[in-house]
């Protein structure tokens, strides 16, 4: 029976979205659509050096017919038997050389198609249609309140012309020129207003508090249980666990979300005003009082971290990733991040993380950017629905809790989709499974305003009242 080609087949290759896996959504990693491109442009050169020996290997083939010609009289039936035969041999090379010239040609001709897709998808949004509410076509029907919150931010600039009146025309124009709103950059030029320069960033104190050792669950939900418990017990703590694994020592930093101030820009570096420092100046003053956290639990240059953070935590843990002052100190090797907006940061190369994020989130749409899909960076989208429990304090929102995600941590640990399946891995090969381990807990205390800076901010706080 004649085998029959499976459909599709032939045809030029096409990467393929990773399906969910029950509530959870995929993007990046090794099973991710642009590792994939990356795999099949590295399979595309591996075949080009495939090709360049072939075409060696006829011409070879074609040199040894030649010098078979003179001898076909001495042997006729013989001789023309060599030569037919190494002239067929050399045909089929060329013919393998050829199927694999049009699959190089394939590969490459898809790969200019998805370039040519991410181009014209991101022509559309600095024109300004990216915002689902205002965008030419039909929109999808349920974004959630994380897309939603990226598309509005994304689209500012183009909201703010048309609030002024600029003919829509024109900000599609201005939006080519300008792009996406730079939440940074809007943070910086906000708080260069005298009556906000408390809010801006100021030197942060670290103080050594108690150490204890206890059994630690190392996994991503463990790791978020314990981060959960540090910040309903303490305010303006971190914690620093040290691991000790085959011989080998690794630290883990535990960094929890914004702790409310009154009024912000006191003297807890994880208030409000500790948004602004990190999505505007790179966690300037924190990223030193992290590092200088870790001198002090006891790690030496060179050792491994592990940086896991929630919401503004988040933020200040990835800025770590492109920290040059801590990676010259420090092997940071992953981060985890849970409901944080940090896909404007780019980390090292070769630094893992693994994104945690929920539709019904706001906060991880809040900088107007969704996370890249790479090979090392793994970011988990949550669909189930969230109940708030009776008398539960809804906070800026359910979907947004600590317990939320660690419960996506969970079916992230048991998950065997390519990309989870690697990124555990990573993590576990880092860390180990658990066990004892020693916890040290350090203040971070943001110093006082001083000068100008003390007086321009009470003068906001009175005119806010």
């Amino acid at each position: 029976m004649a085998e029959v080609a499976p459909p599709g087949a032939g045809g030029a290759p096409h990467p393929r979205t990773p399906g969910p896996d029950g509530p959870l959504r995929i993007r990046g990693g090794v099973g991710g659509i642009r590792f994939q491109f990356e795999e099949l442009l590295a399979g595309a050169a591996a075949l080009d050096g495939l090709v360049v020996q072939l075409q060696a290997i006829e011409v070879e083939a074609e040199a040894v017919k030649v010098a078979l010609f003179p001898h076909q009289t001495s042997s006729y039936t013989s001789g023309s038997d060599a030569i037919i035969a190494v002239g067929e041999s050399g045909r089929e090379i060329g013919r393998v050389r050829e199927q694999l010239q049009r699959i190089g040609s394939d590969v490459r001709a898809s790969h200019r198609e998805y370039e040519f897709a991410e181009a014209h998808a991101a022509i559309r949004l600095r024109m300004g249609w990216g915002m689902p509410a205002t965008a030419a076509g039909p929109a999808p029907l349920d974004l959630g309140l994380r897309g939603a919150t990226e598309g509005a931010v994304r689209d500012l600039n183009r909201m703010i012309g048309l609030l002024v009146g600029t003919p829509p025309a024109m900000v599609n124009l201005a939006g080519v020129a300008v792009g996406p709103a730079d939440v940074g950059a809007i943070l910086r030029t906000i708080l260069a207003v005298p009556a906000l320069a408390v809010l801006r960033p100021r030197p942060v104190l670290v103080t050594r508090g108690e150490t204890a050792t206890k059994s630690v669950d190392l996994s991503a939900a463990g790791m978020l249980r314990e981060l959960d418990h540090l910040g309903t017990t303490s305010e303006g703590d971190i914690e620093v666990v040290q691991v000790d694994k085959d011989g080998e020592r690794a630290w883990v930093v535990l960094i929890p979300g914004t702790q409310p101030g009154s009024p912000p820009g006191g003297s807890n570096p994880l208030d409000e005003a500790g948004i602004a420092e990190a999505l505007g100046f790179n966690s300037m003053e924190t990223g030193k009082a992290i590092r200088q956290a870790l001198l002090e639990a006891g790690a030496s240059a060179g050792e491994s971290v592990v940086a896991v953070g929630h919401s503004q935590g988040g933020i200040h843990a990835m800025n770590l990733s492109r920290d040059k002052a801590f990676l010259a100190d420090y092997d940071l090797r992953f981060v985890v991040t849970a409901g944080s907006p940090v896909g404007g940061i780019t980390p090292q190369a070769g630094i893992g993380s693994l994104h945690l994020e929920h539709e019904q989130d706001w906060v991880p749409g809040a900088e107007g950017k969704a996370n890249p899909d790479t090979k090392d960076r793994v970011t988990v989208t949550m669909t189930n629905p969230v109940i708030l429990e009776p008398g539960e304090d809804q906070g800026i929102g359910p979907a947004h809790k600590l317990s939320r995600y660690e419960e996506g941590a969970r079916l992230v640990q048991l998950s065997s989709d390519p990309s989870l399946a690697a990124s555990t891995a990573a993590l576990g090969g880092i860390l180990g499974a658990g066990g004892m381990a020693k916890v040290s807990r350090f203040k971070l205390t943001r110093e006082a305003p001083t000068g100008s800076a003390g007086k321009a901010g009470a003068a906001g706080r009175a005119a806010g009242r």
